[in-house]
Order: structure tokens, then sequence, then C-alpha cells
């Protein structure tokens, strides 16, 4: 028998440790408090050596390579869709099981897109990789999931605004150079983003495709059907790059198949995990990304109905595009691996070794 969860221990790896998400990752893995037996930092080459914080710990950087993965139960992977398709599958083959925050395996029809909050039951079907979806997606369709289970989507229009952390620290630092020089009239670079992102917003994430929408769009359309297995909902996306550093908020429009108050869906959300509600335009109190920082729920607001259609409802959506959005997703992922005995952690790698 599997032992309790309490009782069980894991040893954990993070790949990608220096990176944004990373450190994200190691943050919420403290913070959740994890039951872990060890935890190991991995990434390039060229950050061995390196040191980064894990609770009270500092963790020295490894090597990313197929034998950093042994004796591992549980990796947490955001390094990049090419370094996952390399090193996830190795890490795989010896018996981990792999959270990968790459785009690398997500619209992969054997490997699972979770969001523990909305198709937990999805993750039985993992062959040793589960997805973790964009971020944008994430907070999407945590707030949208419980009024389709009681109206029915059939349309969604949905405009993000997306903060800077979402292009990782070099991201970050742009916005950061960029306002600095702006307001000491000096020259700055622009390399991260598609045009200077200081006091500007800019509609493009991602390379565009014949259509006309970037990649980042398209990862809305897709990956929110696959999630609410439904493909016959209908999306219509908008991505912004803000000069905001954290948090990424939405405008969401939908149309349902029936009729669903504002009051009948602030009722569904209030009592939806992962989601809280701050809806009191009269006092001017709404969701805003400056006061969801290193928060893990999905924050929804502006409830109010679409006059423009049958049955549409519009809201705001805030959510920590690098918690719950990555890392806190990535966490609660391999808790609820855990919590159903799909990780054999220290007892299995010990029965293991005795029946060798």
């Amino acid at each position: 028998m599997t032992a309790p969860f309490s009782a069980q221990r894991y040893r954990v790896a993070v790949l990608g440790a220096t990176g944004a998400v990373g450190r994200e990752m190691l943050a919420v893995l403290d913070a959740m408090r994890f039951p872990a037996e060890d935890v190991v930092a991995l990434a390039s080459t060229r950050s061995v050596g390196e040191e980064v914080e894990f609770g009270n710990r500092t963790l020295t950087v490894r090597a990313a390579e197929p034998s950093a993965f042994e004796g591992i139960d549980i990796v947490l992977a955001s390094a990049g869709s090419a370094v996952s398709k390399l090193l996830l599958p190795e890490a795989a083959r010896r018996g981990c099981f792999c959270i990968d925050n790459s785009s690398a395996f997500r619209m992969d029809p054997a490997v699972p897109l979770i969001v523990p909050e909305v198709n937990p039951a999805a993750l039985a079907n993992h062959n040793g990789i589960v997805a973790n979806p964009n971020c944008s997606t994430i907070q999407m369709v945590v707030a949208i999931k419980p009024l389709h289970d009681a109206a029915r989507i059939r349309r969604i229009v949905v405009s993000t605004y997306q903060a800077v952390s979402g292009a990782g620290k070099k991201g970050m630092d742009e916005l950061s150079n960029q306002s600095i020089a702006l307001f000491n009239q000096t020259p700055f670079d622009v390399a991260v983003h598609h045009a200077r992102i200081a006091f500007n917003v800019i509609p493009h994430i991602g390379a565009f495709d014949a259509d006309g929408y970037t990649e980042e769009e398209t990862k809305l359309i897709h990956e929110t059907r696959k999630i609410m297995g439904d493909s016959q909902i209908q999306v219509c996306p908008t991505a912004v790059r803000v000069p905001v550093f954290s948090g990424h908020s939405e405008s969401i429009v939908l149309e349902f198949e029936r009729d669903l108050s504002p009051e009948a869906a602030r009722e569904i959300l209030e009592m939806s995990p992962g989601v809280v509600v701050v809806d009191d335009p009269k006092a001017k109190k709404y969701p805003m990304p400056m006061d969801v920082a290193e928060r893990d729920e999905v924050f929804v607001g502006r409830i109010r109905r679409d006059s423009s259609v049958a049955h549409g409802l519009a809201m705001w959506v805030v959510a920590d595009n690098l918690r719950k959005g990555a890392a806190t997703n990535a966490v609660q992922i391999a808790l609820l691996a855990v919590k159903n005995g799909w990780v054999h952690g220290a007892d299995g790698r010990a029965r293991a070794q005795a029946q060798a």
C-alpha cells in the first residue's frame, strides 16, 4: 500500500532554477511545505555553481543533463521548449514524474494539460510527463470553468494585459532600464520586446501566423479547448504586453447557451476553488496586479451583463503570472499526483532497492 501522504518524502529537481519561474517554483515549494526529502537545482552549464534560495537554504546549481535525474522523483521544469524536449523524456525514462512549464508538450494528445481546479481527473492518464498551461490560459480557465459548468460557454472574447515578467528577468530589466532612461533623457535599447515597452503597450506577443494571430493568442484558443474538454468553444483572443512588472490582467466576455445572471455568476465564483471575487465598483474595489502579487488565487471582478448578446457576461480577471500562472500551478499538480499515489517517493525507492 501507498504510505500516507504526510509520511511520504520526495526528491525534487527544479530544471531552469536560475530563471524567474524556476526561482518562483523553489519559493512555492517552500511556502506550500511540499514534502520534499531533497531539492536539486538544475540549469545550463553556464549557470553551474550559481546559488539559488530555497527557504532558509542555499542550493548550488548543478548541470542539467540526463544523469542528473537519477534518483529524482519529481521534476519541475521551466527551461524552454528545446531543453524540455531534450531532457524530460530522459527524466521520464528514469522514473521521474515531470511537470513542464514550456509549450513543448501542451498540445500532445498523449500529455495531460492540467489546471488542478479545472481538470484534475485528466492527470490520471499521464505517461511520466504533464504539461503546465500558458500563464494567461491558466487564470482564464480557473475563472470561467465553474460558469461553463453552470450554463455552457459558446464563445469567449478575451483581451490580455500581460506583465513583462512573462518575458522573464530580461523583460523586467528592459522595462526598468527604459523607464530610467526616459526620465533621464538618455539612450536605451529595445531588445526583448518588439518596441519600447516603457509607457507603452504592445499588441504583439510571439510570432504572427497566417491568420494574423500571435503564438500567445493561439495558445489561448487551443489550450482552453483541451483543458475544458470542449472543442466547440469559440475563442477570439488579443494578447497585449503592458508596462507592468508582475501580474496579468484579462478582459473576458462570455456568451453562454442559457442565461446566467451576474448575481448567479458571482455566487458561483465565490464558492469556486482558487477564485477570489473582488467586485464592488462603487467602492472602487476590483482586482489589480499590484494587489495580487505573490498570491496564488485568481481574482475576479467587474462581473456584468454583456447586453450585445442574448446570454452574455463580461468580467475582469487578474492573477500573479509567476505564481498561479506558472510556479503555483506546477506545484499544485505535483501535490495532486502525490495525493493520488502517482509518485513513488522515498518508500517506493526503498522497496525497489530491497527487491533488487
